[in-house]
C-alpha cells in the first residue's frame, strides 16, 4: 500500500523509534557489532524514508476489430492485455472536455501482489458534470480534456480496456421508402487510458511531537499540520469571533452565530499532496451558500488506510490527465468518516473549487469516496458530511435546512444567468442532469440537512 498509515477512522502517525541518539561512554567502549536489523533502525531514525512521487502513464486506445476498413470512431475501442509499470487508479480521457463517452467502458487488472486478473469492471463514463464552469479561466486554459470518472483498483502491474459504443436505431428514407437500420454512436477522439501511481506520503510525525494547527494555520491557503484538530461547539464560537478576519458577517458578530462544531479535518500535507502539481496561487470566491455533496464514483474497494493513496490518484488525475489547476473538490470524506481538505486555499475559506458544472462560484463540493448507486453509505460518512456543513456553512450564516439563491454559470439543466432556488445542502443532481452523488447518498441528505442544523444549535 502507498498510502499513509493509518487507522480505520483515519490518518494516524508512525511510532518513532526509541533508539538512543548518543551513547554513552561506556557504550562507546563496549558496543557490539551493528547486525542489519540495527543497521537498518538507525539508519531510519537518522532519515525518514522520503516520500515517492507518484507518475501517470498514458496509452493510446486502439481499435479492436480485426478489420481495419471498418475501424473508425464507431468502432470498439481499448488496450490489449499487456504488463504495465506498477498503478492503483485508472481513467478514460479523451481530447474534447464537451464530448460525451456514450458507451460501456470496462476494464481488468492484475494484482501486483497475487498476480491474479480481476473480473471485468465497470467504469463510470459521464464525468462532463464536473469541472470548472463554462466562462472560468480554469476551463479555457486549452489543457482540460473530457473524462470519465477515475476507478481505484490497488496496487496493479497489468490491464485489459474494452470501450464499447452505444447501439440504437435510425430512420433513413430510401427509394424504396423509410427504414430503420442500426446506429453507432461515435466515441470521441483522443481516447487514452490513464494509470495513475498515487506515490507514497511523507511519513508523518511522532504522537508526542505531531503539529497541530495554529489559528493562523487553519486560515491560511496551506497548512504545515497534518490535520486541524476538533473544536466544541462553544470553542468553535470563541475561536471565531477573536480573529479580525473571520468570515462572519455583523449580525452574527452581535448576535451568538448558529456555527457547529470544528470537526477534525486530514490536511493536504496529512494526505501526501505533491503542491508541485497543482498551479500556483488560489482561487476565492464571495462566499459559501450551498454546500454540493458528490460521490467520486471510483469504487468501494479501498480501506479507510488506503483513503489517502485514493485522494492522491484523485489529485493526479485531476490535474495531470484532466487539466485542472488542483483537484476540483472542496473537501472529500471517506468509508469511515474521516475528513479531508480538498482543494488549496484555506479550509475557511470561500475557495473555487470544479466540482458543480455551472454552479462552482459561492459554494463548495464535498465528495464521499466511493459509488453510492446501489450501496448504502456509511453512518460515518453521512454524519461526517453534517458535521463538515454545519461548521463550514455556519461560517458564512448559512442554515443546513434552508433554501438559497444561486446563479447558474450555465449547463445541461439551467441556462446561464438563471438564478436557481437549492437547497443550502443538495446533491449534485440539483443542479446538474447526472446520477451523482448516487441514488443510496443522495436519499441520505434529509437526514444530514437535519443532523447538521442540530449541530449548529438550531
Amino acid at each position: 500500500m502507498r498510502g499513509l498509515l493509518a487507522t480505520s477512522i483515519g490518518v494516524t502517525c508512525a511510532a518513532s523509534l526509541a533508539l538512543p541518539l548518543t551513547p554513552s561512554a561506556t557504550a562507546v567502549t563496549a558496543r557490539p557489532a551493528p547486525t542489519a536489523e540495527t543497521a537498518t533502525a538507525a539508519a531510519l531514525a537518522t532519515s525518514p524514508a522520503a516520500p515517492l512521487p507518484g507518475s501517470t502513464q498514458s496509452l493510446p486506445l486502439t481499435p479492436l476489430t480485426r478489420d481495419r476498413t471498418r475501424a473508425g470512431t464507431g468502432a470498439e475501442q481499448g488496450v490489449t492485455r499487456r504488463d504495465v509499470r506498477p498503478f492503483s487508479l485508472l481513467g478514460i480521457v479523451w481530447d474534447d472536455p464537451d464530448a460525451e463517452l456514450d458507451g460501456r467502458v470496462q476494464v481488468r487488472t492484475r494484482d501486483a501482489k497475487t498476480r491474479a486478473w480481476s473480473g471485468w469492471q465497470d467504469v463510470e463514463t459521464h464525468n462532463a458534470d464536473h469541472g470548472a464552469d463554462p466562462d472560468a479561466a480554469e476551463r479555457s486554459s486549452g489543457r482540460v480534456r473530457g473524462a470519465t470518472a477515475p476507478l481505484w483498483v490497488g496496487d496493479s502491474d497489468g490491464v485489459e480496456l474494452r470501450v464499447r459504443p452505444a447501439t440504437g436505431h435510425r430512420t433513413e428514407d430510401t427509394a424504396r421508402g423509410v427504414r430503420t437500420a442500426a446506429s453507432t454512436a461515435p466515441l470521441p477522439a483522443g481516447l487514452s487510458l490513464e494509470l495513475v501511481d498515487p506515490g507514497t506520503a511523507a511519513p508523518a510525525p511522532a504522537p508526542a511531537t505531531r503539529m497541530r494547527t495554529t489559528r493562523a494555520a487553519a486560515a491560511s491557503g496551506t497548512s504545515a499540520a497534518t490535520e486541524i484538530p476538533a473544536l466544541s461547539r462553544e470553542a468553535t464560537e470563541r475561536e471565531l469571533l477573536a480573529q479580525p478576519g473571520a468570515p462572519l458577517s455583523p449580525g452574527q458578530r452581535a448576535a451568538k452565530p448558529y456555527i457547529g462544531p470544528r470537526p477534525n479535518i486530514v490536511t493536504r500535507r496529512g494526505w501526501g499532496a505533491d503542491e508541485s502539481l497543482r498551479e500556483s496561487g488560489f482561487r476565492y470566491t464571495t462566499t459559501v451558500k450551498a454546500a454540493f455533496v458528490h460521490h467520486t464514483a471510483s469504487g468501494n474497494n479501498y480501506t479507510c488506510a488506503q483513503a489517502p493513496s485514493v485522494i492522491r490518484g484523485i489529485y493526479r488525475y485531476h490535474v495531470k490527465s484532466l487539466g485542472w489547476r488542483d483537484i476540483g473538490y472542496n473537501f472529500l470524506v471517506d468509508k469511515c468518516g474521516t475528513l479531508y481538505e480538498g482543494r488549496a486555499g484555506g479550509v475557511t475559506k470561500a475557495v473555487m473549487g470544479a466540482h458543480t458544472l455551472g454552479f462552482n462560484s459561492n459554494s463548495m463540493g464535498i465528495a464521499a469516496i466511493g459509488t453510492y448507486t446501489s450501496t448504502k453509505p456509511s453512518a460515518a460518512t453521512v454524519k461526517a458530511i453534517a458535521s463538515l456543513t454545519a461548521w463550514k456553512l455556519g461560517l458564512f450564516g448559512g442554515n443546513p435546512n434552508g433554501k438559497t439563491y444561486l446563479k447558474s454559470g450555465g449547463g445541461n439543466l439551467y441556462a446561464k444567468g438563471k438564478n436557481v432556488r437549492l437547497n443550502v445542502i443538495s446533491g449534485h443532481r440539483d443542479g446538474f442532469a447526472t446520477e451523482c452523488p448516487g441514488r443510496q447518498l443522495y436519499g441520505k441528505l434529509a437526514s444530514a440537512r437535519t443532523t447538521a442544523a442540530r449541530y449548529q444549535g438550531r
